[in-house]
């Protein structure tokens, strides 16, 4: 009868479960094989990051329209380390992340740039200007007045003509990029933008809707400044927003591995997480 016991006491404890975490060798009968299994979650499984990013199409033009939303989202504006020469591309500046970073977001070409790479226009990164406003008249869409400053401290973000920043804007932001022209003022297409007129290239632009979300479009085919324009006023429906780019537009995507490239750029604008 002891023995019996035993050899049962044996049975019940080769039945037992293998600790947590450990794997646990299965055999199916008749495969000649063993198949592992572990309780850790297959990496396949892992949920994975959000894009702030959708593929929209707008009267018949596709556009990628990323969102930047002030309660979970910081801005910045990224040009390359001070006193060195730019990085020039969104590829140098995913490079020169370190692993305790923040994790970006998105991030877009963010203005225009002289050929070394460094703006023509206002310019402030992390509260240090390294470009005076610039209201000088010129050639090209940039002295296409107005032109525009986006900007901001904080969570609090803004579109506005440089004249109107000139009169109002006080402080210095945390960060600011000076481009041109203006798409949108206080609901209007800037004078000079026929409704789709027949210059056609790929083209980017920021705006700020009443929530104080911020607006990143990118088009994905060459588009007209009156096209993008109106996909600000009447889809998105901000009051303002200026043109960043056209030819040179670039967006690097992380969650959902865009990363583009191109000719060189120059400033760009990183949207990041909060709390990292």
């Amino acid at each position: 009868m002891r023995r019996l016991l035993a050899i049962s006491l044996v049975l019940l404890a080769a039945c037992g479960q293998e600790p947590a975490g450990k794997p646990v060798m299965r055999t199916e009968i008749g495969s000649g094989k063993a198949e592992v299994q572990t309780s850790e979650t297959p990496e396949a499984a892992l949920p994975k990051a959000v894009s702030a990013c959708e593929k929209v199409t707008f009267e018949q033009v596709a556009l990628t329209h990323c969102v930047a939303d002030p309660a979970i989202h910081r801005i910045t504006t990224a040009l390359g380390p001070k006193g060195a020469k730019p990085w020039r591309s969104l590829t140098d500046l995913a490079a020169s992340r370190s692993a305790d970073a923040p994790s970006v977001v998105f991030a877009m070409n963010a203005g225009m740039f002289d050929g070394e790479g460094k703006p023509i226009g206002y310019y402030v990164e992390n509260g240090d200007r390294r470009k005076e406003l610039n209201r000088a008249e010129g050639p090209g869409n940039f002295h296409m007045m107005p032109n525009g400053v986006f900007y901001g401290t904080g969570s609090k973000w803004s579109v506005r003509t440089a004249d109107d920043f000139y009169r109002n804007v006080g402080d210095r932001p945390d960060f600011g990029t000076q481009s041109g022209p203006m798409l949108l003022i206080e609901g209007k297409l800037h004078p000079e933008i026929a409704d789709d007129g027949p210059s056609r290239a790929i083209r980017n632009a920021v705006g700020v809707d009443a929530q104080g979300r911020a607006h990143f479009v990118i088009s994905d085919a060459p588009l007209s400044f009156g096209k993008l324009a109106r996909y600000f006023r009447d889809v998105l429906k901000t009051q303002n927003a200026l043109f960043l780019d056209g030819n040179v537009s670039q967006l690097w995507d992380p969650a959902s591995g865009r990363l583009d490239s191109g000719v060189p750029i120059g400033p760009m604008l990183v949207i990041e997480e909060k709390g990292n």
